[in-house]
């Protein structure tokens, strides 16, 4: 793929750029090294300063920064502008949260023989960061955030469908005050990944995209024995028990479906629905999903914009189509309109089987899948009987199946009676193939730390060292 900012609402191509020959790939790196350099002996407090002040920059712009991202991946733009205030508001969280999230923690010093004892969280260095399209600011900066809080430095290979918005984070670091080579970005293609994860002056990656893309950074990761944070896709179910909030759960289902245009790896696509509420559920989902408006995504009143990419709308039509071929019914949408643009309607396709493609793959766009269950157990099967382990959705108003919900759904997250989302505050990521490591929260900032322990004597006698070795 080239290297350009398409406007997926017409297809029309806007700006292309170059990718860096390798002598600049090369320069970047020495520069992330100096600036690891430089970083690491800041202190806490600058750090969280000039954090603080690219969370200011991010309020100041956000509304020219949220119309460059529709422009770019077609996200309508309420919700563009609203992504930008969450990235200022993760700024802000790490800045206040950083230094205790990495203060020294105390061991007992006497049970391992030692006047004291204590772990010492260090930064790695330079970090490799392989971005997708779907949100591209808040997907670099709950990275970027507790990256640099850490001391470590940042080099950014985002999607090659929004340059502009990576070029933007080069910046929006440097205007913070962050020492130079802190934070870059590489306009680079994927095949240039291999190159800068296999140089020994890049100590770590992480990478938020496709299982595919995943397993490829994974691998050699693995080979450099480097660590890796991996989010990859996800097919998050949506379960709907008979006590449930039939209109609150509709309500958020629809959301959590088209969210992003129904672009987001934690966005619900699998909708189990037990028997009892299922007639009435559906009935509610479709006329809400019938009701959405999909068009200018610029537009205040629009709220589903154009599929990000030409493939990617072409990969959904083909799994609606697989879906139909084979018996399944679309009670609304499933129909491309024809026009300019990556259009794709909010669709609902019920009537699945596993033998269609639909029931074990991701659909990364509109498209919701309604399956019917008869029990708990049925419910946990489906909901569980899949590759992925990102997100979850469980609706019932019953206390014990809340948590046996929250024990038996083989997710990252497990949110009841409300949209699953990410926060600051929490930890995200999956299980299976939706990835490993977490990011967010202190275990988040932690991922990309030499967890170091200290042990010290009193220097005047053996205290127990040679009583066990290993």
């Amino acid at each position: 793929m080239s290297i350009a900012t398409i406007n997926p609402a017409t297809g029309q191509l806007l700006k292309s750029f170059d990718p860096l020959p390798d002598n600049q790939v090369d320069a970047a790196i020495a520069r992330a090294v100096d600036g690891f350099a430089a970083l690491r002996r800041t202190t806490f407090a600058q750090r969280a300063g000039w954090l603080t002040r690219a969370a200011d920059l991010l309020d100041a712009e956000r509304d020219d920064i949220g119309r460059l991202m529709t422009t770019e991946m077609g996200k309508t733009y309420a919700s563009a502008k609203a992504e930008a205030a969450k990235c200022a508001a993760a700024c802000r969280f790490y800045a206040a949260n950083a230094e205790r999230f990495l203060a020294d923690e105390p061991a007992d010093a006497a049970a391992v023989g030692a006047t004291k004892a204590y772990v010492r969280y260090q930064p790695l260095g330079p970090v490799l960061a392989v971005m997708p399209w779907n949100f591209p600011l808040w997907q670099v900066l709950r990275f970027a955030a507790p990256a640099l809080m850490a001391g470590n430095v940042g080099l950014l290979k985002h999607a090659s469908n929004v340059p502009q918005t990576a070029l933007y984070l080069d910046e929006l670091f440097r205007r913070a005050g962050f020492p130079a080579g802190s934070f870059q970005t590489l306009l680079i293609g994927s095949k240039t990944v291999d190159r800068i994860l296999t140089d020994p002056r890049v100590r770590a990656a992480t990478l938020t995209g496709s299982e595919g893309a995943g397993r490829a950074v994974g691998r050699t990761a693995g080979q450099e024995l480097k660590k890796v944070v991996l989010e990859l896709g996800g097919s998050d179910p949506f379960v709907v028990m008979p006590s449930a909030d039939l209109d609150r759960a509709a309500e958020t289902a629809t959301t959590a479906r088209c969210q992003n245009n129904g672009q987001s790896c934690i966005a619900a696509k699998r909708f189990i629905v037990h028997t009892d509420v299922y007639d009435a559920f559906a009935e509610a989902f479709v006329a809400r999903m019938s009701a959405l408006r999909v068009g200018d995504p610029m537009a205040a009143d629009t709220d589903v914009g154009p599929l990000a990419t030409e493939q990617g709308r072409a990969d959904v039509e083909e799994l609606v189509a697989d879906a139909v071929a084979q018996g399944a019914w679309v009670p609304c949408g499933g129909q491309q309109p024809d026009e300019a643009g990556w259009w794709y309607p909010p669709t609902v396709v019920t009537e699945l089987t596993p033998q269609m493609r639909m029931w074990s793959e991701e659909v990364f766009g509109p498209v919701a899948g309604l399956y019917r269950v008869s029990s708990y157990e049925e419910a946990i099967e489906v909901a569980n009987g899949t590759s992925f382990g990102l997100g979850s959705n469980a609706w019932t108003r019953d206390p014990e199946e809340q948590e046996r919900f929250a024990t038996d759904l083989d997710a990252g997250s497990v949110f009841v009676n409300g949209m699953t989302t990410s926060f600051p505050e929490l930890p995200f990521g999956g299980v299976k193939n939706s990835g490993h490591g977490r990011e967010l929260s202190a275990l988040g900032i932690r991922e990309f730390c030499n967890i170091k322990t200290v042990w010290v004597g009193s220097g005047t006698a053996s205290a127990g060292a040679g009583a066990h070795s290993e």
